[in-house]
């Protein structure tokens, strides 16, 4: 990965603190970098900004993603077919005038083959605060966490419905900036509901780690937002956004029916107890 140059502005950890201040919830909004093309993705994160996010996830394309749903997916594959890569994309990403914390999403292999330490250290370059590896159990965390604390990356793992108290042990011991908790079993997608199983995940969660909860998989509107917000501290939104940007975007026509979207689903992480 070439080494580009974006200092992040704000520590997940700040954030989260000037939401608590706030009486405020974090939105966290996912999409795919290279889907709308790459060259798009300074402007899109920019919007995204704008628009209300909280904390920002850059999926990495990757071509088994097999934590995601079929928006997701297909995304990705779109990304791959334009031919990105992971240091085309933090060479985007560098150039993104942000303020909020900026997460990448992806899985071990694409790190793994680059090397960890050279992952860790072009992602800290181009300004990314953590990184969320899909596929990366804890156990076998060791040398990833190893190489992100040596560039000052917080690792983020998942946390399901069907974790063994014992696995959520390891994901609270391990995981820095929050806890990404599933919402339901499955792969990634939005959905009709958010299933009130929600609220146990989060308290199993929250009884083992002083960290934020940040939940996620299936929320795409408002009301579902609100609903973790209740007992959570952020929602996910990422295959309604990925829809979005695919059908909507384009060189940034769009862009006010998004804020407008973004706008309603942050209200509705506001003026929570």
């Amino acid at each position: 990965m070439e080494k580009v140059e974006r200092k992040p502005q704000m520590t997940i950890a700040d954030k989260f603190s000037q939401l608590r201040a706030r009486n405020e919830k974090a939105l966290v909004l996912f999409i795919t970098a290279g889907d709308p093309p790459l060259e798009e993705l300074p402007a899109i994160l920019e919007a995204l900004q704008e628009g209300g996010a909280d904390l920002i996830e850059v999926g990495i394309p990757f071509s088994d993603p097999i934590a995601d749903g079929p928006i997701i997916q297909a995304s990705s594959q779109r990304a791959l077919d334009r031919g990105v890569t992971p240091g085309a994309v933090l060479e985007m990403i560098a150039k993104a005038k942000l303020e909020v914390p900026l997460i990448t999403m992806g899985y071990y292999n694409t790190f793994y083959r680059i090397g960890l330490d050279k992952s860790a250290e072009a992602l800290g370059k181009a300004g990314v605060n953590a990184t969320i590896l899909s596929d990366l159990t804890p156990e076998e965390s060791d040398d990833w966490t190893k190489a992100s604390r040596a560039h000052n990356l917080d690792n983020i793992f998942l946390a399901a419905p069907t974790s063994t108290d014992q696995r959520l042990d390891e994901v609270c011991r391990r995981a820095t900036g929050f806890v990404y908790a599933v919402s339901r079993t499955g792969v990634t997608g939005s959905a009709s509901s958010v299933p009130p199983e929600v609220k146990t995940l989060v308290q199993r969660i929250k009884s083992r780690t002083h960290l934020p909860v940040c939940v996620g998989f299936g929320i795409s509107q408002p009301d579902h937002v609100r609903m973790v917000c209740e007992v959570a501290d952020g929602a996910v939104i990422g295959s309604w956004l990925v829809d979005f940007l695919e059908k909507g975007w384009e060189n940034g026509e769009g862009k006010s029916e998004l804020t407008t979207a973004l706008q309603a689903l942050k209200q509705a992480t506001r003026g929570r107890n």
